[in-house]
């Protein structure tokens, strides 16, 4: 990844405006192909199912804090409305991501809805824990573009997620549901975080090494709570 001194895009916002500034930061932040070794292990059916159970009490954790911090992150941009409809948007979407985990929680048994009794793990909440340092000092709209690198890199995985519940683990879909629901890039989302950075933009409210900084460490967040998952 690129060092955090030399974060920033390689042509700038410059005239191509807010479309190569999101795009540079998802192709300039994604991990390596081999910087998740959970992921490849489950693709190959070589994961225990018991890591389902733990994922799907660590999201239900991830959720109820991002949409938190996702709240905060509209208000906070109350007088940008366009920042702000991405991060409403943002927290609808943990609503119904927290519905659909639902059912991978029934697949994998009663202790995956044991959310009171478990002990979360300080690797997997490192990332919403850093999400909800964003939401409190951080530019809005520079979020939004560290946000959308980091969701193409998830995307991915839950994408190749999905694929093996089905055919290494036998899991009915809707327990894939959760996955799925993440796995394609959504049109509606996608348009509100070119609209809300074009505004920022506009408005002199992005700072791409900001904006890099932020993606570059929840991009290793990302993989910490894969990496912790797995021990």
């Amino acid at each position: 990844m690129t060092p955090e001194s030399e974060a920033t895009p390689s042509g700038g916002p410059g005239p191509a405006g807010a479309d190569a500034l999101l795009e540079d930061a998802a192709r300039e932040l994604a991990p390596g192909a081999s910087g998740n070794p959970l992921v490849a292990r489950i693709a190959a059916g070589a994961a225990p199912r018991a890591v389902f159970t733990v994922l799907a009490l660590e999201q239900h954790l991830i959720i109820d804090s991002d949409r938190r911090s996702f709240r905060h992150l509209a208000r906070r941009a109350d007088g940008d409305p366009p920042v702000a409809a991405y991060f409403e948007a943002l927290a609808d979407g943990e609503a119904q991501a927290l519905d659909a985990l639902r059912g991978l929680a029934d697949a994998c048994g009663p202790a995956a809805h044991a959310v009171r009794e478990y002990a979360p793990r300080a690797g997997c909440q490192a990332y919403p824990s850093y999400v909800a340092r964003l939401a409190l000092t951080a530019e809005p709209a520079d979020v939004v573009i560290a946000l959308t690198a980091n969701f193409a890199s998830w995307g991915g995985y839950c994408a190749t997620v999905a694929t093996a519940l089905r055919t290494r683990y036998a899991f009915p879909d809707a327990a894939c549901a959760f996955f799925d629901f993440f796995a394609e890039p959504a049109a509606d989302l996608t348009r509100l975080a070119h609209d809300a950075v074009r505004h920022g933009l506009g408005a002199s409210r992005v700072t791409p090494r900001l904006a890099y900084r932020y993606g570059r460490l929840l991009q290793a967040y990302e993989l910490m709570f894969w990496t912790a998952l797995g021990e």
